[in-house]
C-alpha cells in the first residue's frame, strides 16, 4: 500500500499521480517523471495507474513531490500495458475535437446569398434583414466580425451560374463554414465544391433528405446541416388559400420566383382546387426586376404571389408595382409587409439566419455538422397591413384578423 508522505511542515500529503505532474511539466519543457520520481522512459505512468489516491486528494505543489517507492518488475510491466492502452484511447478520441479552432486562430465564415445586392450585406448593421439577423445572432454568442472572427459576404446577384464559383472561392479561402441562403441549387453547388467544409443551410427551400444532401433530419451525416423554410409541399397551398380569402374574386395569380424555385406540383394542385391559374414569372438577374414586372402586367393578372428571399433586393419596386396596379399580394418574407406590402405568411427569415449563428458557433467549437439535426420551422406567422388593404379597397375578413399574428395599422 502506498502511504502518504510527510510535507516539510510536518503534515501528510497524498501520493501524486504522475500524469498530473507530467501534465504540469508538459508546458515547461522539463523532462517527465518516471516510476522512481526520476526522469526517463521506464514505466512512464508508474503510480499514475496504480496509486490508491486520486488527484483530487492532492493539494500541494510540484515542490511537494518526493521520491516514490520502487515497485516490482511485474508492476512496471502492468504500467507499460496501461500506458499503451491510455495512449490508444487518447489517439482514438483525438479526431473528435479535430475541427475545434486552434488557439489564436481567427476563424473565417462565409455568408452566401442568391440575389441580394452586396451593398445590402455590408457593414455592422446591414440593411438586409437576414444578414442583420445573422450578425446579431453571432454577437449574442460572442462573435464580432472584424474582432474575433472574419465574415466573408458574397452574393450571386441572381446568377445561378455563379453558385459553384462562389462556393469554390470560399473553399480556396479556407473558410471554416459556409452559410447559404435557401436556394436548392446553391447548396448543391457548395457540396459539389467541398465534402469537408461544413455547410449551414439557412431556410432551405426543399427537402434535403429527398435531394440526398442529408441522410435524415435528425442525423444528417456528411457536411450539410442547417434549417429549412417550409415543412412540406402543403405550404404553397396554404399561402394561396390566405390570398384567396383576402381577395375572393381573384383568378389569375402571377408567381414571382427565382428560376430554380417556382411553384411545386402540390401548389399547382392547390391552385386548381381554388380555381386559380398560376402564371410563373422568374426573376432573371440578366434582365432585372423591371422586365419581370412588365411581363406580369402583360399577363393581365389580378393578384401577386412573391416567393422566397431573392425578391427582397427589389422590394420597393415590387410593393410600388402592386400598389400602382391594385394587385393584392402575398409574400414569404414578413419584411415586405413591414415595408408596405399587403400580407405575408411564413417563418421569420431573419430569425432563421439568427438561428444559423448557433450552428456556426457549435461548428467553430468542434461540433461535427453531420451530428447537428436539421431544423424545420415550427411556427408560421401571418402579418397583415391594414393601411395597404384600405388603399387597395379591400375589407379584411374578421377570420383573417383573428388569425393574424401581427397587424400593421
Amino acid at each position: 500500500m502506498v502511504r502518504p508522505q510527510p510535507n516539510t511542515n510536518g503534515t501528510l500529503r497524498a501520493p501524486v499521480r504522475r500524469t498530473q505532474v507530467n501534465q504540469t511539466l508538459a508546458g515547461t519543457g522539463a523532462p517527465r517523471l518516471d516510476r522512481d520520481g526520476l526522469t526517463g522512459p521506464q514505466c512512464l505512468f508508474g503510480y499514475a495507474v496504480l496509486s490508491t489516491y486520486s488527484s483530487a486528494d492532492y493539494h500541494g505543489s510540484l515542490n511537494d513531490v518526493g521520491p516514490l517507492p520502487r515497485r516490482s518488475l511485474s508492476s512496471c510491466v502492468i504500467t507499460r500495458i496501461a500506458r499503451a492502452l491510455t495512449i490508444g484511447l487518447v489517439l482514438l478520441a483525438a479526431p473528435l475535437a479535430a475541427t475545434a479552432q486552434p488557439a489564436g486562430k481567427v476563424p473565417r465564415v462565409a455568408i452566401l446569398m442568391t440575389a441580394t445586392p452586396i451593398a445590402d450585406l455590408s457593414g455592422p448593421n446591414p440593411t438586409h434583414p437576414s444578414m442583420r439577423g445573422f450578425l446579431e445572432g453571432m454577437r449574442e454568442l460572442g462573435w464580432v466580425d472584424g474582432q474575433n472572427i472574419t465574415i466573408e459576404r458574397r452574393s450571386a446577384l441572381g446568377h445561378q451560374d455563379r453558385y459553384l464559383a462562389l462556393a469554390q472561392e470560399m473553399v480556396d479561402l479556407k473558410v471554416d463554414a459556409m452559410v447559404i441562403s435557401g436556394a436548392v441549387l446553391f447548396v448543391q453547388a457548395a457540396q459539389q465544391a467541398t465534402r469537408t467544409v461544413p455547410i449551414v443551410m439557412a431556410g432551405f427551400a426543399g427537402n434535403p433528405v429527398t435531394l440526398k444532401l442529408a441522410n435524415s433530419f435528425a442525423s444528417p451525416g456528411g457536411n450539410v446541416t442547417g434549417s429549412t423554410f417550409t415543412i412540406g409541399p402543403e405550404y404553397g397551398g396554404k399561402v394561396l388559400e390566405l390570398l384567396k380569402e383576402m381577395a375572393p374574386r381573384i383568378s389569375r395569380v402571377a408567381v414571382l420566383h427565382q428560376r430554380s424555385q417556382g411553384p411545386s406540383d402540390a401548389t399547382e394542385r392547390a391552385a386548381r382546387t381554388l380555381s386559380l391559374t398560376l402564371l410563373r414569372t422568374p426573376i432573371e438577374a440578366s434582365r432585372g426586376i423591371t422586365e419581370a414586372l412588365a411581363e406580369i402586367k402583360q399577363k393581365h393578372v389580378n393578384a401577386l404571389y412573391v416567393q422566397g428571399g431573392p425578391a427582397w433586393g427589389y422590394h420597393r419596386q415590387i410593393i410600388e408595382f402592386a400598389e400602382t396596379h391594385r394587385l393584392p399580394a402575398i409574400y414569404h418574407l414578413h419584411d415586405f409587409v413591414k415595408a408596405g406590402g399587403l400580407m405575408s405568411y411564413g417563418a421569420d427569415y431573419a430569425d432563421i439566419f439568427r438561428r444559423s449563428a448557433r450552428y456556426v458557433d457549435k461548428i467553430l467549437k468542434g461540433a461535427n455538422p453531420g451530428d447537428l439535426p436539421i431544423e424545420q420551422p415550427t411556427k408560421f406567422e401571418l402579418l397583415i397591413n391594414l393601411k395597404t388593404a384600405k388603399a387597395l379597397g379591400l375589407t379584411v375578413p374578421p377570420s383573417l384578423l383573428l388569425r393574424a399574428d401581427e397587424i400593421i395599422k
